[in-house]
């Protein structure tokens, strides 16, 4: 018999579900790793930004200004794509694995440091119910990264090797960048989830997406969708409690309007080019992108146009399926 019904059914079954604090704790972190948190999918290519309608929609003295427009987002694109950081390949790993769940938040942060440094990896999706991709590691949570046969585990310490490895000779402390990225892992990926799973449609789209894009046989797939959501739609109402969070989408858009003042006029964090910090927000968001939550943001803050540039800096994923 499948595991999935059985896990689901059970979540779901009123009386089964845990009466105590403590074991209802406990099985909010299992299922939180289980299913995460997830998107739905469009082109990959896809932006949050609209494109302009056509120009015939436009009045004929508006023409100047649009060509202004066209060229100043042109050179925008420019100075971000110049943004990358080279590095010599004689510095990369030889073999690199990430044992990850699509969706995760902590494991699109190591990507987006692998593909913002074009360091190839492959990429290995794990059954988030049989973990059976990581029977051989003692540590039982994603992402893990295999790095010319050395196992490294949690996200931040991932990268900070991983940049360790990079950059040898820079043993300096950014306080500025240590900050904003403890920010993240301690508040901005906390407020996602309560705004993923919002509602019950909200939830089934990004349960689309794990469904689709996951590491599941067919029965998995279809009971992760559906059960899935309806799980993660209560879960989601306690995680909005234990985070103190009043409205969800409020406290997403104070989020990016935080993270946004802080950068007081930079182009990223880091100045002329992302730091460590660009990254990690970056990472976070990217797997809500295409969610009417991360829709929502871009159309009710300014952090559109910084995602703009750090898509355009990170660039093309470097991983390729193991």
């Amino acid at each position: 018999m499948r595991r999935a019904p059985i896990v689901f059914s059970t979540l779901l079954s009123g009386n089964l579900l845990p009466s105590s604090s403590t074991a209802m704790a406990a099985a909010e972190r299992t299922l939180l790793r289980t299913v995460l948190y997830s998107t739905a999918a469009t082109s990959p290519r896809s932006r949050w930004w609209s494109s302009p309608s056509p120009a015939a929609s436009f009045p004929s003295k508006s023409v100047s200004v649009g060509l202004a427009g066209a060229l100043s987002f042109s050179l925008t694109l420019v100075t971000a794509a110049e943004a990358k950081e080279r590095l010599s390949p004689e510095l990369f790993p030889k073999n690199v694995v990430l044992y990850q769940y699509e969706a995760c938040p902590f494991c699109n942060k190591v990507k987006a440091f692998l593909d913002y440094y074009d360091i190839p990896y492959k990429i290995v999706e794990v059954n988030p119910l049989s973990k059976k991709e990581i029977k051989w590691s003692d540590y039982k949570k994603v992402p893990i990264l295999v790095v010319d046969g050395e196992q490294l585990v949690d996200s931040s310490d991932i990268i900070n090797k991983l940049s360790h490895r990079l950059h040898p000779d820079n043993s300096a402390v950014d306080e500025e960048e240590a900050k904003w990225r403890r920010w993240v892992d301690e508040h901005l990926v906390h407020v996602l989830s309560p705004n993923i799973y919002r509602t019950t449609s909200e939830a089934l789209e990004s349960f689309d997406y794990i469904a689709k894009h996951g590491n599941f046989s067919t029965t998995e797939r279809f009971t992760a969708k559906y059960a899935g959501a309806a799980i993660m739609y209560i879960i989601s109402k306690k995680l909005k409690k234990k985070h103190n969070i009043t409205d969800e989408r409020a406290a997403l858009y104070e989020a990016a309007e935080t993270w946004t003042k802080a950068l007081n006029g930079r182009d990223f964090l880091g100045g002329s080019q992302p730091n460590l910090a660009d990254l990690a927000v970056f990472g976070v968001l990217r797997p809500i992108r295409y969610l009417k939550a991360g829709r929502d943001m871009v159309e009710n803050t300014q952090i559109g146009e910084w995602y703009q540039r750090m898509e355009t800096a990170v660039g093309e994923p470097a991983g390729t399926k193991a």
